[in-house]
């Protein structure tokens, strides 16, 4: 079932740690397939030097495994909220990268200071508010996906396809697996750069109209970045 989807994403998932995004267990990479609606995510606690396409999950939108020898992995309820929400996104990714963790954990957004950020993100990244005790205690994973939505809700999730959840790490997301993939390596640059801009005493966000500039020209109807597909 989904063979082709559970390929893509077992790949998706060795790329988190191909570019240097996770370590160990760490980390998550699903996708969606739409005409099922079946979910597609890395097993729980499997080490990714021995996990192969076949170990891959299938859920349907509620949870429940419809094929699969393991357990998905814990974040899988997360994964659901936002795909249940975002019916563009057919693609997540999770890790604990070391920048953007590192602005996760220090509760800060991370500001839109220069035109590589303006590349990717309409925006600055934004960070969640902390969970609180009860919703830590209670549904914790559905109630991360729920914060990741509250901070998000009058924001496009295409233009601002990261997140930072508060004191946990960064969310990433795509029209599918690969896309995520890709966003969550940005994320983890823009991270790097913005830090050291930081701490080099520059906190003010980049000009708008530069910020819209860098991002209508590569994302929207009336992009001109890159080469049209020859027919």
């Amino acid at each position: 079932m989904l063979e082709k989807l559970k390929e893509r994403v077992y790949r998706a998932n060795i790329d988190l740690v191909k570019y240097g995004l996770v370590i160990h267990t760490w980390g998550n990479a699903s996708g969606r397939d739409q005409k099922t609606g079946y979910i597609v995510i890395k097993p729980s606690g499997v080490s990714y030097k021995k996990m192969n396409a076949g170990d891959m999950v299938v859920l349907d939108p509620d949870g429940n495994i419809i094929e699969g020898n393991y357990k998905p992995s814990t974040d899988a309820p997360t994964h659901l909220m936002l795909y249940e929400k975002w019916d563009t996104v057919n693609g997540v990714v999770h890790t604990h990268s070391t920048y953007a963790t590192a602005w996760a954990q220090a509760g800060k957004d991370i500001p839109a200071l220069g035109t590589t950020h303006a590349d990717h993100y309409y925006g600055e990244v934004p960070c969640t508010r902390k969970l609180t005790e009860k919703e830590i205690e209670h549904n914790y994973e559905i109630n991360t996906g729920k914060v990741i939505i509250e901070r998000l809700a009058r924001i496009d999730p295409l233009a601002v396809p990261s997140v930072l959840v508060n004191c946990h790490g960064p969310f990433s997301w795509g029209l599918d697996a690969e896309e995520a993939v890709y966003n969550a390596v940005a994320l983890e640059e823009i991270a790097r750069m913005a830090l050291y801009t930081v701490t080099l005493g520059q906190t003010m966000s980049v000009d708008g109209y530069l910020l819209k500039k860098h991002y209508k020209r590569k994302h929207g109807k009336n992009a001109y970045y890159g080469q049209k597909k020859l027919k």
